[in-house]
């Protein structure tokens, strides 16, 4: 799961003096309504005042480690980030140097090749699973849940589920295969709802440890292994919460690896976090602490992607969604937090909070998406039925 892609930045302060510091981030900060020192849920009271030169200097990284650190309090950070995504603060900021060797690594690399695929989504996965068994819903769906007609979490992954099985048309006796399957909260699910046979893979051996354990006795087979790997045909190909580790310049060996493993009549489901506009690197704070080498694709790069070797079926945002899912996360990571926090230490919880509620701001503001695309090899006989 790749949570938000924010642009890198650095406010230039310019000849200004040192205490002219906190006029200037007040002023940048005033079209977002958000006051240094103010009263209100949303604004910033800094308790350090080394803050505001820190922040002009190393924008959003600063921004970030100077919270972890608590040399700044917010008592509602997710209205704080909707604020600033909605005031859209980006537009009037500059990249700092920094991001040019990020820009330039990414143009000369592949972050996301098979020798530094447990990097990218290893890293963030293999953390202890009672974390994610404290936050998540009692499948640990850990990707954006459906929330049309649920009324808490558990529904709203359920209803997720069932709508992706809805989509791809699942019947009884069908092969799926479930490229990032996680914990094999999908694979469970289907395999247990629609009796068919299912293929997840991971690259995380805490997910497959326990996903495994999880779906014992079922007709799911849960495996440690890289997308690039696998060759075999399936009736059906589903990917939740995944590509956004996947790196652009492997989106079209990607897809190419679906076409090859699909039957010529199958359906494969996308669902995946998306930027409105086509991004080289990931915010760096993000890249840093959550999703190392990770990517969130645009519209442009997930058409590109797929150009000449699909029929785009359906394209379903339910992107505001994802602000409750990361509610009712944060909501569990804090009734839980007695239970677990033997094993993190307090600049984590800081760290895994600012991480969860800034992701909600930034779907809050609609400027992260979340998306199911539904792709055909030659297109649906008579057409493909939409479902919500």
């Amino acid at each position: 799961m790749s949570i938000a892609s924010k642009s890198t930045f650095t406010i230039s302060s310019g000849q200004s003096k040192p205490n002219r510091y906190s006029e200037i981030l007040q002023e940048f900060l005033e079209p977002a309504d958000v006051l240094l020192n103010g009263g209100r849920a949303w604004d910033i009271r800094v308790h350090n005042d080394g803050f505001y030169s820190k922040i002009l200097a190393g924008g959003s990284l600063a921004f970030g480690e100077t919270y972890m650190d608590g040399w700044w309090e917010c008592e509602a950070l997710d209205e704080l980030f909707y604020k600033l995504h909605r005031a859209m603060l980006k537009n009037r900021i500059k990249r700092p140097n920094k991001s040019l060797w990020s820009l330039l690594r990414a143009k000369l690399t592949n972050l996301q090749s098979r020798s530094k695929v447990v990097n990218v989504g290893g890293t963030h996965y293999n953390r202890t699973s009672e974390l994610y068994q404290t936050m998540l819903d009692k499948r640990m769906a850990y990707s954006g849940a459906y929330w049309k007609t649920a009324t808490n979490l558990d529904e709203a992954q359920e209803a997720k589920m069932d709508l992706i099985c809805k989509k791809i048309m699942l019947k009884p006796g069908m092969r799926i295969l479930d490229i990032g399957c996680g914990w094999g909260s999908f694979a469970k699910y289907a395999a247990e709802n629609y009796d068919v046979e299912v293929v997840g893979i991971t690259v995380s051996e805490e997910q497959h440890k326990l996903g495994s354990e999880m779906c014992e006795g079922l007709p799911v087979e849960l495996r440690l292994q890289d997308y690039r790997e696998i060759d075999e045909q399936f009736d059906r190909i589903v990917s939740v919460g995944m590509f956004e580790h996947v790196g652009a310049k492997n989106y079209r060996t990607f897809m190419k690896s679906v076409k090859r493993n699909l039957v010529p009549d199958g359906l494969f489901l996308l669902h995946t976090i998306g930027a409105n506009t086509t991004n080289k690197v990931i915010d760096p704070w993000f890249n840093k602490y959550i999703f190392p080498d990770s990517l969130t694709p645009s519209p442009q790069q997930v058409s590109e992607a797929a150009e000449g070797l699909f029929v785009m079926e359906d394209w379903h945002n339910f992107g505001s969604d994802y602000d409750k899912t990361l509610m009712a996360w944060h909501a569990n990571f804090l009734n839980g937090w007695e239970t677990i926090k033997s094993q993190f230490d307090e600049r984590f919880y800081r760290m895994w909070r600012y991480y969860l509620l800034s992701s909600a701001g930034s779907f809050r503001a609609r400027s992260s998406q979340l998306w199911q695309i539904i792709f055909s090899i030659s297109g649906v006989n008579g057409g493909y039925e939409s479902v919500r």
